[in-house]
């Protein structure tokens, strides 16, 4: 496949990943102060799986950790998710500010990760609040792109260095982790300059970071002990597949399994696009760690 073909098909994804209107959740509530300190849910519809409470699936939002892309863009995918019996809280977090009339830089540190260790643990009792129909104790979290390298995050708090204000006494109570397309080993982004060197900005720059790789990075916060699964499009133009399979190379070295389902002639949208094929190998996936 030529550049501009692949160039083509990857536009054609993008477009109809984000053509889907925006759908409004069943409830809102706050995980802190901050604006952007909240989580969407969804409460479950149509057939799901043994029957009992639903799982609940949390779903981080992609977008380089940047400020305009926002949960608004995956809800779609969250009521997808809906529809499929699962309960869904869909997390919004701090991400990177402007500077000064330019791009957007990504993430803020320490801010991007204070919000999504809170929001996981505000959730058991929001879900309680919110989801009643929902089994708070069955969680897998599922995040795409920089959501997906959040969910691996997330799932690996309890490794975390000592000094680390995130870190957990054990690992968080979660059935598993799906990420998709993750920004799964920073070090690797940051070599290959991902999302216009989204990772090295996450990480506050050239100058920080070897000093925050160790806080922030999931491929060097293995083995986790919680199933984790990455899904990976052979065609992704925005994150290679090298990366998910160097954090798979990292578990494996570490003495933990990772699943790497590997999909051909897909790029980066369509695992969160509910028009596509993968949308539902994706809801597979994370079926296979819920029920």
């Amino acid at each position: 496949m030529t550049d501009d073909v692949a160039a083509a098909r990857a536009a054609a994804e993008e477009e109809s990943a984000f053509s889907h209107p925006a759908v409004d959740p069943d409830t809102t509530a706050a995980y802190g102060d901050d604006p952007d300190q909240l989580i969407d849910f969804y409460a479950p519809r149509g057939e799901g799986g043994p029957g009992g409470p639903a799982p609940v699936v949390v779903v981080l939002h992609g977008g380089a950790w940047r400020a305009p892309y926002g949960r608004r863009h995956i809800s779609p995918f969250a009521a997808f998710l809906a529809g499929r019996g699962f309960a869904v809280a869909s997390v919004e977090y701090r991400r990177g500010a402007g500077r000064g009339g330019g791009d957007p830089l990504a993430g803020r540190w320490p801010e991007t990760f204070d919000d999504v260790a809170a929001a996981l643990d505000a959730l058991p009792a929001l879900v309680r609040e919110h989801l009643p129909q929902a089994d708070p104790r069955r969680v897998v979290v599922t995040g795409h792109s920089a959501g997906g390298h959040l969910a691996l995050w997330a799932a690996a708090r309890h490794l975390l260095p000592a000094d680390a204000p995130w870190r957990t006494d054990g690992p968080v109570p979660l059935r598993g982790v799906v990420a998709l397309a993750p920004i799964a080993d920073l070090a690797v982004a940051v070599k290959l300059d991902v999302c216009g060197g989204a990772a090295r900005q996450l990480l506050g720059g050239d100058d920080h970071v070897a000093e925050r790789l160790p806080y922030a990075d999931p491929a060097l916060l293995l083995p986790t002990g919680i199933a984790t699964t990455l899904v990976q499009g052979r065609t992704d133009l925005d994150v290679p597949q090298a990366v998910a399979e160097s954090y798979a190379d990292a578990a494996a070295k570490a003495g933990e399994v990772v699943g790497l389902t590997l999909l051909e002639d897909v790029g980066h949208y369509p695992l969160i696009d509910p028009a596509a094929d993968a949308c539902a190998v994706v809801a597979e996936e994370i079926a296979q760690l819920a029920w």
